[in-house]
């Protein structure tokens, strides 16, 4: 039976890879909420399982948010409570959320967060960075033109930058964060809270030669150095990074021109990699990292 007055929608955060780190109140938010909208409801079934928490599921996520959020909204104002989560961390934060959360916002229903960890300030506090002022931008577009040019606004800012990145795009995002904002200091927090968490910190140059030489495992938080901060042990003056920004993006603008070219020309992947890498100085694995760029923007 409802009360016949509104409910109540929680947003809970949730752990980030240790599940020990969820607080007491968010174990009992879970408990008492009447359904729990989960990214994945699998996933949070486990979560649940740990803590000996029997709850109905319901999953909203990228797919079926905007079919499934007047659904929510219909049941909070008709008494329910909702739990809001996500995989792992705040819920609407680079996950799905916002829209149910403006929906209930609109119509007067109680948002209550449950706040808890976050990947972005641990990564933060951890990075030695600044941790003021900040400028967050979530997951960074797929595609390498489109990441540029979302670099663009903020190559000038003096915040510290936080952003998120899968493994096999780590590579090619920290190319373009050095050709876009110049060789400056960077944090990579890898796997936190997890059994083989990391924070390796060093200038944008050898974060890239480091994931050169290495295979990327785990998920990535990256802190970056605002613009005008002090240069790492090893970091280029400002004329002389940016001198080496540009030599490196005209070295990528020649790989990418010499790639076209032979593609054009049926040259096969080897020999395509082959004549960009003698073209532009670059290294082969790179030229082929680039030519997997490009294949992915044209939708091959």
């Amino acid at each position: 039976m409802t009360s016949g007055r509104p409910g109540t929608l929680y947003l809970v955060a949730t752990p980030i890879g240790n599940l020990e780190d969820i607080s007491l109140r968010a174990l009992r938010i879970l408990r008492e909420a009447t359904v729990i909208a989960a990214e994945d409801t699998r996933h949070t079934r486990k979560l649940l399982a740990r803590h000996r928490i029997t709850a109905r599921l319901v999953s909203l996520h990228e797919g079926n948010e905007q079919a499934r959020t007047p659904v929510f909204v219909r049941r909070i104002l008709g008494g329910d409570s909702v739990a809001l989560v996500s995989d792992a961390g705040t819920p609407g934060l680079s996950d799905p959320g916002v829209m149910l959360v403006r929906a209930a916002a609109e119509a007067g229903i109680s948002v209550v967060p449950v706040p808890g960890p976050s990947a972005v300030l641990a990564a933060l506090v951890a990075s030695g960075l600044p941790a003021e002022p900040v400028t967050f931008l979530g997951f960074l577009p797929p595609r390498g033109a489109d990441r540029r040019r979302a670099l663009e606004p903020v190559r000038d800012l003096p915040h510290t930058l936080v952003v998120f990145e899968a493994p096999h795009r780590l590579r090619e995002t920290l190319d373009d964060l050095l050709v876009s904002l110049g060789d400056r200091r960077i944090a990579v927090a890898r796997e936190l809270t997890k059994v083989h968490e990391e924070v390796y910190r060093a200038t944008l140059s050898e974060t890239v030669r480091r994931f050169s030489a290495e295979t990327p495992r785990g998920e990535f938080t990256l802190v970056i150095e605002g613009a005008g901060g002090r240069p790492g042990p090893g970091a280029a003056s400002g004329s002389a990074s940016a001198a080496a920004a540009d030599a490196a993006a005209a070295a990528r603008e020649t790989a990418r021109e010499t790639l076209t070219r032979a593609s054009a020309e049926g040259c096969s992947t080897r020999e395509s990699v082959r004549r960009a890498a003698e073209a532009s100085g670059l290294r082969r694995n790179e030229v082929y990292r680039l030519l997997l760029a490009i294949k992915q923007e044209a939708g091959q």
